[in-house]
């Protein structure tokens, strides 16, 4: 194909942010705080507060979210977690896979099982493998924050996408209940619960999580389920050395819906695809594991040595097209950590070198068979009919991916940092159709570079500016290989007949950036403001290339900019309670650059506007009320930009109360409360031509969700 292409925390913590931004090293030194029974939710408050006053240390923008704040509501999802935050693009098309953008990442991946364009970690240790990112572990009550380093800032966990990494921080005993048990219900056929236990023991600790949910679906032939178990376990051999080992398995599956016309979504937006409806769509996970341990070894008082290991086995099995595909991924991944403080031309410095690398094993492999009867034959002649069931093609698709990185942060004046670093990366890409036919396999071996260097510098104790210029580097998915070749069986009457049979090769898609911004804390409350400039050689655009079967190419020169604002205000507060006003706003400037076919376009499938808002009045007593509202812009449904999604805006309210001990919450969720018809996503085409064609998944209708969760202290 040619061309194609603010912490969320109460704002008494404003202090201590400032305090532990302006002693970053002195907190990262510390040991973690064994807190009594009665004192999880302050220590909760605390990590989450040394982890944005960490990120104040890097030249640019980022989030962190304190899952506690999210947990006063519906936790359906990846969506719930990512939401009111500027720069992060988070919406669900009904299920478990939510489609994630950073600054335009991935732009047209996903929703599903690939899922990609940010580096996403657990516990700071690579998930993301060559294949992508499976969703099916990112069981969010699992976790306690989540940490998003937007675009090139990904660089300081290694992570070198167009979107930066996103770092989900499990549980352990040290912020979790010794017992907690939690139950949300709603719309649509929605139940989630949860039991889990969490203790420190002398120097033990543990945490231990069950989850189990189902939901009918907003949408027809929409439902799904899921459960799993998470467990990690920590010990403190002295105090210079601790480990801690993970576990997480969860199972889901899922009828898909598939897409719908403009027209049909304002007719009736809960219908199904007649062709999903017709085949009985599902995308299931069956059984994914990931095991790890990561081991931090304080070598001296200046010096820190971590050491991380993880296993991934996610197979998949989609069956969304007349084709049936079961995918047995397996990965091994390592890290390697040396951070040291010292002097540098008499200079105050921070050096961090580190290695990842994620190695797809020998077992990866795939095998289509039909999913539905099909009958192929050449042009002109007979015709041959198969059953369900019939093996088509037996296929790999392997990689892996190799870091080395180091940084350096040099304090040049008194509150002036020089970041500077390079990071080396070696990929590799396989992928042959191994039956009917040996084919030529496709071997790709890669080096790339990505430098950095940037500038942040302290104001005053209430406002800091950072300025970057640095290089992203994203290989392709070695799936991706394989589904956007053009190389073909030719017709005949064997069932393999049209479908790929050589795999093409596919370039680094990389990136130069530029960045500026500030945050700080004012009289109008906690902010954040950047701006970002991204000249982008081939991009890896994906687009729909017959019904329910997406392809990627690289793409002509294009551009990303961006603005990300973030505000989170404390309006009236007095003896009655506190009124604090979040917003979060994202403008998105992506398009092509003077190419051949579509000039400059806009690149479709995401909004060039969204905006979200909370107003909340929390009283002393412990009650809570808010009314939220979220709106986006119109989006390109292909890239020809000849037809658009409409804008939307869309209302919701909760009500809760959690109790002073923090030993009981309940609350309502109220969603979409004009019950507005709109496209959560689309998946583009290239060239629609005007009409109007199904591109769009809808949003959630409305709905009302409740919940309640004890725990014992």
């Amino acid at each position: 194909m040619p061309s194609l292409p603010l912490p969320n925390r109460p704002m008494r913590l404003a202090p201590l942010l400032l305090a532990c931004a302006a002693t970053p090293y002195a907190l990262a030194a510390e040991e973690p705080l064994q807190l009594d029974a009665m004192q999880v939710t302050a220590g909760q408050q605390d990590e989450a507060a040394k982890a944005q006053a960490a990120l104040q240390q890097v030249p640019g923008a980022s989030n962190v979210v304190d899952m506690d704040k999210v947990a006063q509501g519906r936790v359906a999802g990846v969506a719930d977690v990512l939401a009111y935050q500027p720069g992060v693009f988070a919406q669900s098309p009904g299920n478990e896979g939510v489609k994630v953008s950073i600054r335009g990442s991935g732009i047209n991946r996903g929703p599903g099982a690939h899922a990609s364009g940010t580096h996403v970690l657990l516990d700071g240790l690579p998930l993301t493998g060559s294949g992508g990112t499976p969703y099916e572990l990112l069981e969010p009550l699992w976790i306690s924050r989540a940490e998003v380093l937007r675009g090139a800032n990904g660089f300081e966990r290694g992570a070198l996408a167009l979107g930066g990494a996103v770092d989900y921080i499990s549980r352990t005993g040290y912020n979790a209940a010794k017992l907690q048990l939690r139950y949300e219900a709603g719309s649509h056929g929605y139940q989630k619960r949860s039991i889990s236990s969490g203790q420190v023991l002398g120097d033990f600790d543990y945490y231990l999580a069950l989850t189990d949910s189902h939901t009918d679906g907003y949408q027809d032939h929409a439902s799904g389920k899921g459960k799993g178990v998470t467990a990690n376990f920590g010990y403190r051999l002295n105090e210079n050395l601790e480990t801690r080992f993970y576990l997480r398995y969860r199972e889901t599956e899922h009828e898909t819906p598939g897409r719908l016309t403009k027209a049909q979504l304002k007719d009736d937006p809960r219908q199904a695809s007649a062709f999903n409806r017709s085949i009985d769509a599902q995308r299931d996970q069956p059984g994914s594991t990931w095991l790890a341990n990561k081991t931090t070894l304080q070598l001296d008082d200046a010096s820190s040595l971590e050491v991380g290991l993880a296993y991934h086995h996610y197979p998949m099995d989609l069956k969304e097209s007349n084709y049936r595909i079961r995918v047995d991924y397996s990965d091994v991944s390592g890290s390697l950590t040396y951070k040291r403080q010292h002097s540098l031309f008499g200079l105050d410095s921070n050096t961090t070198i580190g290695w990842r690398s994620t190695v797809n094993l020998p077992s990866t492999k795939s095998r289509e068979t039909t999913y539905q009867p099909i009958s192929v034959g050449p042009s002109g002649g007979p015709t041959t009919a198969y059953p369900a069931g019939t093996q088509t093609r037996d296929y790999i698709h392997q990689g892996s991916d190799n870091v080395l990185h180091a940084s350096n942060d040099l304090e040049l004046a008194p509150d002036l940092w020089l970041t500077t670093g390079l990071a080396l990366i070696y990929t590799r890409r396989e992928a042959e159709v191994t039956w009917p036919s040996n084919a030529e396999r496709i071997s790709e071996h890669t080096w790339d570079y990505a430098p950095r260097i940037g500038l942040r510098y302290r104001l005053n104790p209430q406002v800091q500016v950072y300025g970057n210029l640095s290089r992203s580097v994203e290989p392709p998915h070695a799936w991706s290989m394989l589904w956007g070749s053009p190389l073909r069986f030719p017709a005949s009457n064997q069932p393999w007949s049209g479908r790929q049979r050589a795999a093409v090769s596919l370039d680094n898609q990389t990136a130069t950036t530029f960045e500026v911004g500030a945050r700080g804390d004012a009289a109008i409350g906690q902010w954040d403001l950047a701006y970002y400039y991204s000249q982008v050689r081939h991009e890896l655009l994906a687009v729909e290339i017959e019904t329910n079967v997406v392809a990627e190419s690289n793409a002509s020169p294009t551009i990303h900019q961006g603005i990300e604002a973030g505000l989170s205000s404390p309006l009236w507060q007095s003896t009655a309670g506190t009124l604090s006003l979040r917003q979060a706003y994202t403008f998105s400037d992506f398009h092509y650059r003077d190419d051949d076919q579509f000039g400059d376009n806009r690149l479709p499938g995401l909004p060039r506007h969204t905006y979200q808002a909370e107003l909340r009045h929390d009283f002393p007593s412990g009650f809570y009320a808010g009314l939220n509202t979220q709106y986006a812009s119109k989006v390109a449904v292909d890239y020809a930009n000849s037809y658009y999604a409409d804008a939307y805006v869309t209302f919701g309210a909760t009500l809760g109360y959690a109790s002073p001990k923090d030993d009981w919450q309940t609350w309502l969720d109220l969603r979409n409360l004009t019950n507005k018809r709109y496209a959560a996503t689309v998946t583009p085409a290239y060239d629609d031509n005007g009409t109007d064609a199904a591109r769009s998944t809808p949003g959630e209708g409305f709905g009302v969700y409740t919940g309640v969760s004890w725990s014992w202290l």
